[in-house]
């Protein structure tokens, strides 16, 4: 698998497949890499169109070297936005977030908007240090925190999930739900109204600070954070589908 270095000593695995423009690029979530479902059903989706796409792994994730207690929200962005400048560079690209991705997929939005040309968000997680963890860690989490810098918090879909003061602290240099979001390009977001890790109505307040009027909204009323029900891709790819279609005709 091929790889490109950010800093010295740790490698950035990404596959990118050639193909007509936009090129779809996919930002994975939390703890999440680049062989997860949604990611291997969009380059499925993708190889049988003839689509361009972009996959990676931030440091610290899948097949990338780093260390993912050394991670931020800031530090992943930049990986993302490393990969997209040395890969494609010129080329247009609709961005695919998911989760904590949704978050990183906004903050690219914002440096790169002169390549947007549409996003897809699933289950969007942008300010979830502040807005989502934050809230329900207990004083003896943060005094945990503080001393010995991590904490593994439980996780419903396997190991405990680590959780590093230095990703809560670092997180409020990025929080977007406090002003307008200077997104101008068109914009789909998808969202499952069981989803136990990122309320659905926190995609409302997504949409109400996007600067784009060209927003629609999703709303799945039994699915899960995950999205990757056989049904859940089909909406998915269609998703990306119509944006692709739009920045291409």
């Amino acid at each position: 698998m091929p790889s490109i270095f950010r800093e010295p000593d740790i490698a950035l695995a990404y596959e990118y497949q050639p193909g007509a423009a936009p090129v779809v690029v996919f930002c994975p979530g939390y703890a999440s890499d680049m062989g997860g479902t949604k990611a291997m059903a969009l380059l499925e989706w993708c190889k049988r169109r003839g689509q361009a796409m972009l996959r990676f792994d931030y440091a610290g994730h899948g097949k990338s070297g780093g260390d993912f207690l050394d991670g931020t929200v800031g530090s992943w962005t930049a990986d993302a936005a490393y990969i997209i400048r040395q890969i494609v560079p010129t080329q247009k690209i609709v961005l695919v977030g998911s989760s904590m991705g949704g978050w990183i997929s906004l903050l690219l939005g914002r440096a790169l908007p002169h390549h947007l040309a549409g996003l897809v968000l699933i289950a969007p997680a942008a300010d979830f240090t502040e807005e989502l963890i934050g809230p329900t860690l207990s004083d003896e989490n943060w005094k945990e925190l503080r001393a010995a810098g991590v904490v593994y918090q439980p996780s419903e879909y396997g190991a405990p999930m680590p959780l590093t003061f230095k990703l809560m602290q670092e997180g409020t240099e990025h929080l977007l739900l406090g002003g307008s979001i200077g997104i101008q390009c068109p914009v789909h977001i998808l969202h499952g109204m069981r989803d136990d890790s990122v309320p659905w109505e926190h995609s409302l307040r997504i949409s109400d600070r996007l600067q784009s009027e060209a927003v629609r909204m999703s709303f799945v009323k039994d699915g899960d954070h995950r999205l990757s029900r056989p049904q859940d891709l089909a909406m998915l790819c269609a998703a990306v589908a119509a944006l692709v279609g739009e920045a291409s005709g």
